[in-house]
């Protein structure tokens, strides 16, 4: 990862921002951007700034004021409550799409006039694109559809690198606004269900996100790392 430069949308918090220390603690230069002001603690090593990725002209931005760089990963993406499609506002499930589908469309189309071609783009899809579950539709259609762009991506930008990562149940703010009781406390009722015995950490995810950059044989893969979620 040393002299290469990274960029990590939804790199505030959570998995992303795993993604970020991570890289940059291999020698990275990383700009980490998210929706959200980044907090006064991040390492002095990674860049942080602002973008919306469910609006063009905020991602148009960013990406020029970036310059070169070599490889973009994404995990920015919607809290959305589970819902059947009896209940299901159609309107809030649109505006989900906009930013975890046709966003990481957008960051991945604005991006294309400054990476590096033999570097790499990393999406974040989910396990709930290949496993059924009664009020998860808006959830898996957002997280196949995803998984079906990136494979496509990888023939039509190649040789540019195009992957997924598919997280499972993980402790991050993918869980929405709670307190650190209660999220601790849905990660000991849910972990032990799971082949692995626990829920992940970003730190999981990170190692995942950095080997599909450094591996320049791995294009169109959807990468799970769910402790067994799909099992």
């Amino acid at each position: 990862m040393k002299n290469s430069t990274v960029v990590v949308i939804g790199g505030l918090s959570g998995i992303g921002r795993a993604v970020a220390e991570q890289a940059a603690a291999a020698g990275a230069r990383v700009i980490a951007a998210g929706r959200r002001q980044a907090s006064a603690n991040f390492p002095a090593s990674i860049t942080t700034t602002q973008v919306d990725i469910g609006n063009d002209a905020s991602v148009a931005a960013l990406f020029d004021s970036i310059g070169p760089f070599d490889h973009l990963v994404v995990t920015a993406g919607p809290v959305i409550a589970s819902a059947r499609l009896s209940d299901l506002n159609i309107d809030d499930a649109i505006a989900a799409f906009n930013i975890k589908f046709f966003g990481q469309m957008r960051v991945a189309q604005r991006a294309l006039g400054s990476i590096n071609r033999a570097g790499s783009i990393t999406l974040t899809s989910g396990l709930l694109a290949r496993k059924a579950v009664p009020g998860g539709l808006i959830k898996a259609s957002m997280n196949a559809a995803t998984e079906i762009m990136a494979k496509t991506l990888a023939k039509e930008l190649a040789p540019l690198r195009v992957n997924v990562i598919s997280p499972g149940m993980v402790e991050s703010g993918m869980w929405g606004d709670m307190s650190e009781a209660d999220r601790r406390a849905m990660a000991a009722r849910v972990g032990p269900g799971l082949p692995v015995g626990r829920v992940g950490q970003g730190s999981d995810l990170a190692q995942a996100y950095l080997m599909l950059m450094q591996n320049g044989f791995m294009t169109g893969s959807v990468v799970d790392v769910d402790g067994g979620g799909l099992l």
